[in-house]
């Protein structure tokens, strides 16, 4: 098959790309490298069948012609990281909504089967747990930037849904529940690349809050297969999926975990949300998954767990010398 992948160049779009060359299909991808980077690509960029556009996603007629080559489109092109979203909202809204207007407006055109990336921000500030798809979603005001980027990906699964139910454009909506992995970068305030980074300096391991609050983290590679399983599941188009893991760690557990795996040498430290935010930020105290959607459709269940992604994410750091 033929796959079409925008923001193919980053974290998780670089890995999807090689796990389809992998398994003998053809791949386009299309990024701009605000914040992906063609190294990651290094393994396949030479392969016969990958091929590489460095443009923005807004651009439709660069869109409308790899759209017209795919069999199957992933829209993962997006503002991505809190801080990149605190500090610039505007390219965070424009980004988002544009890109998957001029994504879907293509793919609607030629029938064309298209994922759009979602996220857990979506869920914003509610407290039932764990999160359902269809559960309602609660947002802050509009005076806190933080909400941009859940907003606009709310934006984002309104517009595919709409252009399923009104033009039957085969979409599925994946909600990510924070990746992590190999060539994730913590340039924009991911947490466990920041975290690996100052480990192995021997730096100070720096904690935003109380570091009371918990995620669950999930690893790349197992994120990727949900994305090929889905799209050989017909009964996961029109339909939304929240992605990753479902276990829970706090972050300050994460922290002491990266201290130990690093050697030791860092201390944990805690910095108030005002040091390294704007006035106002806000912050969740928990965000879990309901993944029984996802288990009924693939049969997904995530196995890794946080020592080995921790683990992993360290080799791959020690390695590359990021």
């Amino acid at each position: 098959m033929k796959f079409f992948i925008t923001g193919g160049a980053g974290f998780i779009g670089s890995h999807l790309a090689e796990h389809l060359i992998a398994d003998g299909h053809e791949v386009w991808v299309l990024d701009d490298l605000s914040t992906g980077a063609m190294a990651n690509l290094d393994a396949i960029v030479e392969h016969p069948k990958f091929h590489h556009r460095i443009g923005t996603v807004t651009d439709e007629e660069l869109v409308s012609e790899l759209v017209d080559r795919a069999d199957v489109v992933y829209h993962l092109a997006a503002a991505v990281g809190v801080k990149l979203i605190v500090e610039r909202p505007t390219h965070t809204i424009e980004t988002n909504v544009r890109g998957a207007e001029v994504v879907l407006k293509a793919a609607a055109k030629k029938d064309k089967l298209t994922f759009i990336a979602s996220t857990s921000e979506v869920y914003g500030k509610g407290v039932k747990l764990p999160f359902g798809e269809e559960d309602d979603l609660l947002f802050g005001a509009t005076t806190k930037s933080r909400w941009a980027y859940a907003c606009s990906k709310a934006i984002d699964e309104y517009l595919a849904l709409a252009y399923s139910r009104e033009r039957g454009t085969p979409v599925i909506i994946t909600r990510f529940f924070n990746t992590v992995g190999p060539r994730q970068t913590g340039r924009y305030g991911m947490v466990l690349p920041n975290f690996v980074q100052q480990g192995l300096a021997g730096e100070d391991i720096t904690i935003y809050g109380t570091g009371d609050q918990r995620r669950c983290f999930g690893y790349v590679g197992e994120v990727v297969e949900c994305l090929v399983k889905l799209a050989q599941e017909p009964t996961a188009i029109g339909r939304v999926f929240n992605v990753g893991n479902d276990r829970e760690i706090s972050i300050n557990d994460l922290a002491a975990l990266v201290q130990q795996r690093t050697g030791g040498r860092s201390k944990l430290t805690h910095i108030e949300y005002d040091e390294a935010y704007p006035d106002g930020f806000e912050d969740m105290d928990r965000r879990i998954p309901d993944l029984s959607r996802l288990v009924d459709a693939i049969g997904y269940r995530p196995t890794m767990h946080t020592e080995d992604i921790v683990d992993r994410v360290i080799e791959y750091h020690t390695e590359t010398g990021d």
